[in-house]
């Protein structure tokens, strides 16, 4: 049986007010130094970081992207990336359960806001995280949903069972995907200690392990008729935060990266052996080392460079959309989403290259389960399955040869 978790506890706002930019990216250092001293075991004993998301809230990080027109900090997709980047040099699970919290506030942060969405921003502003869950197993094909609204009288109810329900135990409110009455799509953002909802500790992948991204149950669940809502794919911040998703990916994976360099640094300076024929008196001093060392910083150098290159191009996306010039939204639209995936696709090799060429550094030792240094490959493989990048590579050629747009455009996984 799956074990049952409790959603993490509510942390009282901070009494300084709004974060600047600087005051949450020296937050996102602070929280990843503390978090990266324990990370091979959490992970190895598939321990959930609720102390991590608890400094998480105290610190407001998930202010970040909004204005400072609606109060927030103003900060840019490029420092969000960059957040995300030292997060996950501590750990890639950290990041990557943020993941629908910065989708959720993407909308807050570009579109109008209406009534619903003021009590919204209030939440994030006091330091609150959302996440959720859409997809479904045992259906036949991705995107069908069996999750059922029912109307209750003056309300509903909500049953059914959601999976990659990722960062939903850390936060404290959730939209789900469900199917209404009339056989019609229909979505709810509601409280996460509601009664009927349990979040389930049942993700079973060999990566990304403490992200809690498994199943969510949802029993004869309240929900009141404000916070119904509708998912809005196709609409042009729709289009710009599926992009923005899927960087979001890329970061939490190249967080691992780094994280997998500045740990294959430690072993080499703290416990590694020269090789029986190596000239060496010291692992530093033997030159081979030495080039392995350099190769790897290289590779993470080149995926952060890759992240924030596209971070700009996805900043040029939000300034169109700001400015209501629709011929430069679809422009910024397009080219946002080739960033993207050109961004993915060469990342992804040369993350995973890190992530195998550690084990250069030593011999056995290398591959102890107390060091974990197989939890970076392990976890930059989960991320990069998310979403096919054979797909993706297609997609992109099929664009340079004959001008296909069509799922570039479509505001799923571009």
């Amino acid at each position: 049986m799956p074990k049952t978790l409790q959603t993490s506890e509510t942390v009282n706002p901070s009494s300084l007010g709004t974060p600047t930019r600087e005051d949450i990216l020296a937050s996102a250092r602070e929280i990843a130094a503390a978090a990266a001293e324990d990370a091979a075991r959490r992970e190895r004993n598939r321990e959930l970081p609720y102390d991590v998301f608890a400094q998480i809230k105290q610190a407001k990080i998930g202010t970040l992207r909004i204005p400072q027109s609606k109060g927030g900090p103003g900060g840019t997709i490029t420092d969000y990336m960059d957040v995300l980047m030292i997060l996950g040099e501590a750990d890639s699970n950290i990041p990557h359960a943020l993941r629908s919290h910065f989708n959720f506030t993407e909308n807050l942060a570009l579109a109008p806001l209406e009534l619903e969405d003021r009590r919204h921003l209030e939440n994030v502003l006091a330091g609150k995280l959302f996440a959720g869950a859409s997809t479904e197993q045992g259906t036949k094909r991705p995107g069908e949903i069996t999750t059922r609204l029912s109307l209750d009288g003056d309300r509903f109810r909500l049953n059914g069972r959601k999976w990659y329900a990722t960062g939903t135990a850390f936060a404290d409110y959730g939209s789900f995907s469900a199917i209404d009455e009339d056989d019609q799509p229909i979505g709810v953002l509601i409280p996460l200690d509601r009664a009927g909802i349990t979040v389930l500790d049942d993700w079973d992948s060999m990566g990304q392990r403490t992200t809690a991204s498994g199943g969510v149950i949802l029993d004869n669940v309240e929900v009141l008729p404000h916070e119904l809502m509708t998912r809005k794919l196709g609409t042009q911040i729709g289009r710009h935060s599926s992009a923005m998703r899927q960087l979001h990916l890329a970061a939490s994976a190249t967080g691992s990266v780094q994280g997998a360099v500045n740990e294959g640094i430690q072993y080499v300076l703290r416990q590694a052996r020269t090789t029986l024929h190596s000239a060496a008196e010291t692992a530093n001093e033997d030159p081979f080392v030495q080039k392995t060392v350099g190769e790897l910083s290289a590779g993470a150098f080149a995926v952060k460079t890759l992240i924030r290159e596209a971070a700009r191009t996805l900043d040029r996306t939000a300034a169109a959309i700001a400015t209501g010039d629709e011929e430069a939204i679809e422009a910024a639209l397009l080219e946002g989403s080739l960033a993207v995936a050109r961004t993915q696709i060469i990342a992804s090799q040369l993350s995973l290259t890190v992530a195998t060429n550690i084990f250069e550094l030593g011999g056995g030792s290398a591959t102890s389960s107390e060091r974990n240094f197989d939890r970076h490959w392990r976890n930059i493989r989960t991320v990069y399955n998310h979403n096919p990048l054979q797909h993706k590579a297609r997609v992109v050629g099929d664009y340079l040869l004959n001008g296909t747009t069509t799922n570039l455009k479509e505001g799923r996984v571009f």
